[in-house]
C-alpha cells in the first residue's frame, strides 16, 4: 500500500529519493517523507499530503547524505499527519525505518519495548515499533539486529533501515509485501516498484520472502532467514521511463484507456502461432490433466474480481467445466472444498495482493493447481504458482484499472479456447470465429476511442448527479459491475450495479425522477428482456443511458441517450462494453475537478488485509 525507496552511493541521496517516492506515489499519497544519514547524524523529514508538499517544506534547507531511505504513505494504522508519516526515528535517534505493510503484533511488541526498555512513543502507528525493536535490539551488528526483529514480528512486511553508526548501507527486509533492489553504477537502491528506478537503471534483484538485503556503494547481497547468501539472476527490465510517464495525456488513466489496443494485441498475438494455435506462456495444461479437474475457482480482488466473472462465463461455456468466482478476502475463511482435482485461477494486476496472495497458499496446501493471471513479471503471485499467464498490459499507474481489466479478458477468453479446444468441447469453426473476433476487438476499440467526444459531453451533463445505477444481464452485469466501480473509485458518486433481473426485487423502489441508470444492452440474446427492464426504471422518471450494439435501435425508444459500440458476439462484447463506461467514469470526475490517478483514500497495490 505504501511506497519505499532507498539510495546509496557517492551522489545526494535526496535527489535520488524524491524523483523515485513521485514515481511511487500511485502507491500512497497521505504522506511522505525522507531520512538522510549526514555528518550530524540521520535527518528526517515527512510531511502530510502529497510529495509536493514535502519538496516545498524542504526546499530551502541544505540536506545532504549519501545514504537515505524515503516513504510515500497510505495510512493503516493512525491517521495521515506529520507525526505519522513516515520515516520513523528511535528514541536515541540512532535508526530510521521505511515500512510496507502491517505489523499485527505492534501492541504487544509496544507494550514490550515500553515495559522492558521505557521506550515512549510518539505515534499511532504499527511501524515506528520496527525502528525502537532494532535500535533496542542493536549491539553492534545492525544485520544481526534486523534478524532478531523479524523474529518477533508478524504480518506482512517490507522495511529499509539506515543506522546512523554503519554509513553507506542500507539493509532491508521482505516478507509478503514487495520490494526490489536495484543495479546502479557506483550506487544501489531498494524500492517497492520498478518505476521507482527506471529513471537510472534497468537491472533489478527481485527480493524473496524472508530475504535480507544489504546495500552499499559497491555491492548489493542477499541473504535468507538463515542469514545464507543467496544468488540471484539479475532481471532486465524490457520497459522504459518513458512506458511509465503520461504522453502528453492529462492524466495516467486516460493514456491508459487509450492504450487498450496496443495492449490487447501484445497480449492476444504473442500466444498465437502462424495457424492461430494458443500456447500459454509454457503453460503443459493436458487433456488427461484438464479431465481431472472437477471444479475451477477463479479468486481475485476489485477489478480483477469482475475479469474473473467473465472468466467464468467464457470457461463453462466453451470448457464445460464448473467455475466458482469467490472475493479472495473471503475464500479462506470459508473452508472451501479445495483439493488435487481444483484448478485454481488467481487473477492480480500487480501480483502483490495480499489477499489473493493468502487464497492461492490455502488453495495451494490442499493441493489444488495454481494459474495466476498477473501483469508483473516475478510478482508473488506468480513466483507461488505453478503456472503463470502474463498480460502484456505494460506499466498501469493510474489507481483505477482499465488497461489491466481488459487483458485480463484477453487472457480469460484464450484460457478458455485453450481449455475447451482441448477436451473437444467446441467445433473448430467457433473456436476460430472467436478467435477472429478478439483479434478485431482492438480495431473496434478504437472506433470507441475515437467518439470520446460524446462520452465527454455526457459527462458534463450529468457529472453533477449523486446516484447511478448500473444494470445487465448475463455477461452484461459482469461489466456493469466494473462500471459502477470505475465511476465511485474516481468521482465519489454513489453507484451500484445490479443484475438487470433484479431490479423489481427491491432495488427498484430507489428510482427517483432523474436517477442516472447506465443500462447495458449488449447481449443478443437478452436484448428483449432488457428493454423490459429498461422500460420499468424510464416509467419512474430515471435518465436512462444505454449501452447497445450498432443496429439495435429500437432501444433509443426508452432510453434517453444511447451510446453504440461496433457489433461483435455476444462472448467478447465485454471487452467494448467496458470502454465508454471507462471513459463516463474519466469525464465525470475530471468535471468534477478530482485528483483522478489518484483517488481519495485508495492504492494501486494493497499488499494489506
Amino acid at each position: 500500500m505504501c511506497g519505499i525507496v532507498g539510495y546509496v552511493g557517492s551522489d545526494n541521496a535526496r535527489d535520488y529519493i524524491i524523483d523515485g517516492l513521485k514515481k511511487l506515489e500511485y502507491r500512497g499519497y497521505d504522506s511522505a517523507g525522507i531520512a538522510l544519514q549526514t555528518e550530524d547524524g540521520i535527518i528526517v523529514r515527512k510531511k502530510k499530503g502529497k510529495i509536493a508538499n514535502l519538496e516545498q517544506e524542504i526546499s530551502g534547507e541544505k540536506l545532504y547524505g549519501n545514504t537515505g531511505i524515503g516513504h510515500t504513505r497510505w495510512a493503516t494504522h493512525g491517521a495521515p499527519s506529520d507525526i505519522n508519516s513516515h520515516p520513523h526515528i528511535s528514541e536515541d535517534e540512532s535508526i530510521a525505518i521505511v515500512h510496507n505493510g502491517i505489523v499485527e503484533n505492534y501492541m504487544d511488541l509496544k507494550k514490550w519495548l515500553n515495559d522492558e526498555h521505557g521506550i515512549v512513543f510518539k505515534t499511532e502507528t504499527d511501524s515506528e515499533v520496527i525502528a525502537q525493536l532494532i535500535s533496542v535490539l542493536n549491539k553492534g551488528d545492525l544485520e544481526e539486529a534486523v534478524y532478531q526483529a523479524v523474529s518477533m514480528m508478524r504480518g506482512a512486511y517490507a522495511f529499509g533501515v539506515i543506522s546512523k553508526n554503519e554509513p553507506n548501507k542500507i539493509i532491508a527486509y521482505r516478507k509478503d509485501a514487495p520490494l526490489i533492489a536495484g543495479l546502479g553504477k557506483g550506487c544501489n537502491f531498494i524500492a517497492s516498484d520498478i518505476p521507482a528506478l527506471l529513471k537510472y537503471l534497468n537491472k533489478i534483484y527481485l527480493i524473496e520472502n524472508d530475504e535480507l538485503v544489504i546495500c552499499t556503494p559497491d555491492r548489493v547481497e542477499i541473504k535468507n532467514k538463515e542469514g545464507q547468501t543467496v544468488k540471484r539472476d539479475i532481471l532486465q527490465v524490457n520497459w522504459s521511463l518513458e512506458d511509465a510517464e503520461k504522453d502528453g495525456y492529462e492524466h495516467f488513466m486516460l493514456k491508459e484507456i487509450h492504450e487498450q489496443p496496443k495492449a490487447i494485441r501484445e497480449t492476444l498475438t504473442r500466444r498465437l502461432d502462424e495457424n492461430d494455435n494458443i500456447f500459454l506462456d509454457g503453460i503443459s495444461l493436458t487433456k488427461e490433466e484438464l479431465e481431472n479437474f472437477n471444479k475451477v475457482y477463479i479468486v481475485a480482488c476489485g477489478t480483477a474480481y469482475h475479469a474473473g466473472l467473465v472468466g467464468k462465463y467464457v470457461i463453462e461455456k466453451m470448457a464445460r467445466i464448473p467455475v466458482e468466482v469467490d472475493i479472495a478476502s473471503e475464500f479462506r475463511y470459508r473452508d472451501p472444498f479445495v483439493d488435487d482435482k481444483t484448478l485454481f485461477i488467481a487473477i492480480s494486476q500487480s501480483g502483490e495482493t495480499l489477499d489473493t496472495l493468502a487464497a492461492l497458499r490455502e488453495a495451494k496446501s490442499k493441493g489444488a493447481r495454481i494459474l495466476s493471471v498477473v501483469n508483473v513479471v516475478g510478482s508473488s503471485v506468480a513466483r507461488e504458482s505453478d503456472d503463470v499467464f502474463y498480460t502484456w498490459a505494460g506499466p498501469e499507474i493510474a489507481v483505477a484499472s482499465t488497461k489491466a481489466y481488459t487483458t485480463q479478458l484477453i487472457c480469460m477468453y484464450l484460457i478458455a479456447l485453450y481449455m475447451g479446444r482441448l477436451r473437444e468441447t467446441i467445433s473448430d469453426e467457433y473456436y476460430n470465429s472467436i478467435l477472429s473476433e478478439l483479434k478485431a476487438t482492438p480495431a473496434k476499440i478504437e472506433k470507441i476511442l475515437d467518439k470520446a467526444g460524446e462520452i465527454e459531453n455526457l459527462a458534463k451533463y450529468l457529472y453533477n448527479r449523486t446516484n447511478v445505477f448500473f444494470i445487465g444481464r448475463g455477461l452484461d452485469s459482469a461489466v456493469a459491475y466494473e462500471g459502477s466501480l470505475k465511476l465511485k473509485e474516481i468521482s465519489y458518486i454513489n453507484s451500484f450495479a445490479i443484475a438487470a433481473g433484479e431490479l423489481k426485487h427491491g432495488t427498484i423502489a430507489l428510482m427517483e425522477p432523474e436517477t442516472i441508470v447506465i443500462s447495458l444492452a449488449t447481449q443478443d440474446s437478452l436484448f428483449e428482456k432488457m428493454l423490459s427492464n429498461i422500460v420499468e426504471v424510464k416509467a419512474r422518471m430515471a435518465h436512462v443511458v444505454s449501452v447497445a450494439k450498432e443496429g439495435n435501435t429500437k432501444i433509443e425508444e426508452s432510453s434517453t441517450e444511447v451510446i453504440y459500440i461496433p457489433q461483435c458476439t455476444d462472448e467478447v462484447s465485454p471487452l467494448l462494453t467496458v470502454v465508454p463506461l471507462q471513459l463516463f467514469a474519466y469525464y465525470v470526475a475530471r468535471e468534477k475537478g478530482e485528483d483522478i490517478d489518484k483517488p481519495r483514500n485508495l492504492a494501486k497495490s494493497v499488499t494489506v488485509e
